[in-house]
């Protein structure tokens, strides 16, 4: 079936964020407009909707800063641009400079349908300016959108938008099992940092035989594929869990550091990072041969004769009151990415239960590890089906199985 398609910038209209002044605006207020800052797309839970806001605010008197109700919001400058979200705006609010918000025109555009389709689109390559990235409607508006009759963009939304619940609901069964992993971890040693069961204290050099770095030579901009040799992203471990995929292929001709291959059973560290995402942590269960370390992670290696089990360790050093006293090690004049150094790391202090009992929580952290994959490889195949059915959406083909009389 063809499609038509129409200008982005024909359908719909936009804003852009703009700086309040002194006086405008008041924490938690109502009275004003709504404030959107960047900060409220993370609160988003479903990857659909901006759920709430901290701040109201008074008309600033810039209408290119207020937008109506009923549009898609997104990071427009500097490195939020790199989170590639995009969340559904359903009231009129204020955005704060670094957003941007696209609006349908509603006799022709639906507003589900476009937040469906701009998701498949990545910002991240439109953005202009090496330092500091940013996002216009210059950028925007000449996008090709594919323009099927508004039942039908309903329709589309529809399927796809049921396939979001059903990922989220999986996605939600997975940290469910993380939740777990620390109630075990508070049951069997306490909190650490009260440590109120008196565990030894000691400092990661008296454990740690060593830390290694990574190294970052340039990359292609794109995923190692078959036997090629990657370097991991930090997005491999910032969510303190080790994910693979998050790689760039080494280009050809390059000669990769063998020594700084990433290995089942290594313990990795971000030792550099914004602020807030510094100092995270995961444990290797897994992973696909020829990925090396970046140079912005540690490899922390615990020594053959410590009394530290490295599934313990990670999941000290990931408990959100130890992390958090990590993450003041950092230190940098750039507000942007702070740096935790390998000596300040090397005399932090980690509380250390008898190895068995360290032992124990390990089995019973593998066992949910295993339930874990089992839901993860749920995700994966949900993940499969909804790209699918997205390339089906907007190429015109998501009905096809309708008109030939087969099954979907």
């Amino acid at each position: 079936m063809t499609v038509s398609q129409a200008l982005l910038g024909d359908v719909a209209d936009f804003y852009a964020g703009a700086s309040l002044k002194a006086g405008e605006v008041w924490a938690n207020q109502k009275g004003g407009y709504l404030l959107t800052r960047v900060s409220d797309m993370n609160r988003a839970g479903n990857e659909r909707c901006i759920q709430s806001a901290q701040h109201w605010s008074a008309d600033p008197g810039q209408k290119s800063a207020t937008c109506p109700g009923g549009a898609v919001v997104f990071p427009k400058r500097g490195g939020a641009i790199g989170t590639n979200k995009k969340r559904i705006l359903r009231r009129a609010a204020v955005l704060d400079p670094n957003l941007m918000a696209v609006k349908p025109r509603e006799e022709v555009l639906d507003l589900d349908y476009l937040h469906q389709w701009f998701r498949t689109i990545d910002l991240r390559r439109l953005a202009n300016g090496s330092s500091i990235p940013q996002l216009n409607k210059k950028d925007l508006a000449p996008l090709l959108i594919p323009l099927p009759p508004l039942a039908e963009q309903r329709r589309i939304a529809a399927v796809l938008d049921q396939m979001d619940i059903l990922r989220a609901k999986r996605r939600e069964a997975i940290s469910l099992f993380d939740d777990l992993a620390q109630s075990i971890f508070f049951d069997m040693f306490g909190d650490p940092i009260v440590n109120s069961r008196n565990w030894d204290r000691v400092k990661m050099s008296d454990f740690l035989s060593g830390i290694e770095s990574g190294k970052s030579p340039q990359c292609l901009d794109r995923r190692a594929e078959g036997d090629e040799w990657g370097v991991l992203k930090l997005g491999a471990v910032t969510r303190c869990v080790y994910l693979q995929d998050e790689n760039k292929a080494l280009p050809p001709g390059v000669i990769p550091d063998t020594r700084k291959e990433v290995k089942a059973g290594d313990l990795l560290f971000t030792r550099k990072n914004t602020p807030d995402l510094v100092a995270a942590s995961a444990y290797v269960r897994s992973t696909r041969s020829r990925l090396l370390m970046p140079d912005l992670v540690f490899r922390l290696i615990v020594a053959d004769n410590a009394s530290v089990d490295k599934v313990y360790l990670h999941a000290l050093l990931t408990y959100p009151g130890k992390r958090r006293k990590l993450q003041k090690l950092a230190s940098g004049s750039a507000a942007s990415m702070v740096n935790i150094s390998k000596s300040k790391l090397m005399d932090f202090l980690c509380e250390v239960p008898p190895l068995a009992l360290q032992q124990k929580f390990a089995q019973r952290i593998e066992g949910l590890e295993v339930e874990k994959d089992v839901h993860r490889a749920h995700l994966a195949t949900l993940d499969e089906l909804f790209n699918s059915l997205q390339r089906r959406a907007f190429s015109g083909t998501l009905w096809d199985h309708e008109a030939t009389g087969d099954a979907a």
